[in-house]
């Protein structure tokens, strides 16, 4: 494997011939938590560069838990960070990259059925039906009260603070 560097600290890892990885087959045989990221919180890390959300971002790949996507919530997340973060800095290409790490990082999990209508913004609805697909213990999100509900499904909706505190990362 390769390091390649992105800037502000964000490291990806690809393979050194370019090809995709499924990361079910890299797993550790450890418990770790499984997680979805909602867009919100990419869109901060994104536009802050520091912070639990950013902290995050920096994590993936880390032992202690494991981040999922469908192919609806990556086309969600790269649609609204270039809309929202592209200025300064922040070019298309640098989210670009971002995101190629993040969906690396991720357990790609199809969606073979839909639960909506559940939740009051249909927007949070990708995330949702990851979450039950992946049968995640948490949604990560700064708008939890969106999320009521979801612990019929055995998930809890935190924080960005919430979740690094629970995996043990001081904040």
């Amino acid at each position: 494997m390769q390091t390649i560097s992105v800037r502000r600290g964000l490291s990806a890892w690809a393979p050194a011939d370019g090809r995709t990885c499924d990361n079910d087959q890299r797993r550790p045989t450890a418990i770790m938590y499984q997680v979805v990221i909602d867009t919100n919180v990419l869109v901060a890390a994104l536009r802050l560069r520091r912070g639990a959300s950013f902290r995050l971002l920096d994590l993936l790949g880390d032992p202690r838990w494991q981040a999922n996507l469908s192919v609806a919530l990556a086309l969600e997340y790269e649609q609204v960070a270039k809309r929202k973060c592209v200025q300064g800095e922040t070019t298309e290409q640098l989210i670009d990259d971002i995101l190629d790490r993040l969906f690396f990082r991720c357990r790609r999990r199809p969606v073979f059925y839909r639960w909506r209508p559940f939740l009051p913004d249909p927007k949070d609805e990708f995330v949702l039906e990851v979450a039950i697909e992946s049968q995640c213990d948490f949604i990560v999100t700064f708008n939890t009260k969106d999320f009521a509900g979801v612990d019929q499904f055995g998930i809890v909706a935190v924080t960005p603070k919430e979740f690094l505190m629970k995996i043990g990362e001081r904040v």
